[in-house]
């Protein structure tokens, strides 16, 4: 008798210790109705392995708040990003604003949050400090660097304020600090970049080596974006989680988390003005002119 009590009480002790098995990994399991996986993409440029750094306290986060698997995925440049946005390969994506803005007219990401930094950014054309040109025209028929494609400050911005000129060719840059070495070395007459990256890097070529030759109209800063492959109800959990995420770990991550996104109307205008050109900024001469206009034609009206 005693030997079949004993045999019961170890039977309702392993199935005891059976349900509280059960319920510890329930309790690891998502959200309802929430992502078992989300891949952020990243632009790190020349930053590397310290730019991905800034995110881990993020995927550390939203690993345990939506109990998914978060994966960083940077890339070094904005083709790549361009790709990897088209291609809707990016679940959430921390964009700069060339990049959200071809994500929002290409590829129907939706801005979620605001990155860091100043709201108005703007690009500039930098040139020696010794250099003779006093205007963009003075840059007519010189070999001037651009951003690659993607980007607003290094790229669109710079394509449009260029209109209508032409020049014996345009190299493309991989990073902003390396638009102003090329200029620094005497590689090329000019150079574009956005203001805040200029600022940052043109001590590295010494204090009075460059000068900003132009000036940008000022566009929206760039965002936190939602690829629409996300149904409603994570996209709900998702940005919940984002929201209420420690202010530290926003900080690093670099976005506002109280904030409403941007929106990139007037940036996707100006996108869609300069991308005819695209065909000829890698000719040589590159001659930045709509093929059947003149080539004085003033800027596109915008």
């Amino acid at each position: 008798m005693r030997r079949r009590q004993l045999l019961a009480w170890g039977l309702l002790g392993v199935c005891l210790a059976f349900l509280l098995n059960l319920t510890g990994c329930q309790g690891q399991s998502s959200p309802v109705g929430g992502p078992s996986r989300l891949v952020i993409g990243l632009v790190s440029y020349d930053t590397g392995a310290a730019s991905v750094d800034a995110y881990t306290p993020l995927k550390d986060y939203l690993s345990e708040a939506l109990a998914a698997q978060i994966e960083l995925e940077p890339v070094f440049n904005e083709i790549r990003a361009v790709e990897q946005i088209q291609a809707q390969a990016w679940d959430l994506a921390f964009a700069p604003a060339g990049l959200a803005a071809i994500a929002v007219e290409d590829a129907q990401y939706i801005p979620l949050f605001p990155l860091q930094g100043s709201p108005n950014q703007r690009s500039v054309l930098v040139v020696p400090t010794d250099s003779t040109a006093e205007s963009l025209s003075d840059l007519a028929n010189e070999v001037i660097a651009l951003g690659e494609p993607g980007s607003a400050t290094g790229y669109y911005l710079p394509l449009y304020d260029l209109y209508g000129l032409t020049f014996a060719e345009i190299r493309f840059a991989p990073t902003p600090k390396t638009v102003l070495a090329w200029v620094a070395q005497g590689d090329v007459a000019a150079g574009a970049l956005s203001e805040e990256d200029y600022q940052q890097y043109r001590n590295e070529f010494g204090a009075n080596a460059l000068r900003v030759l132009h000036e940008s109209r000022t566009i929206n800063n760039g965002a936190v974006l939602l690829s629409p492959a996300i149904d409603r109800n994570q996209q709900r959990l998702i940005e919940d989680a984002m929201q209420a995420a420690p202010a530290s770990v926003a900080s690093d991550a670099g976005y506002i988390a109280n904030a409403a996104p941007p929106t990139f109307d007037q940036l996707i205008q100006l996108v869609d003005k300069v991308r005819p050109l695209e065909d000829r900024v890698r000719e040589q001469p590159a001659v930045l002119t709509v093929p059947g206009e003149a080539a004085a034609a003033e800027e596109p009206e915008l």
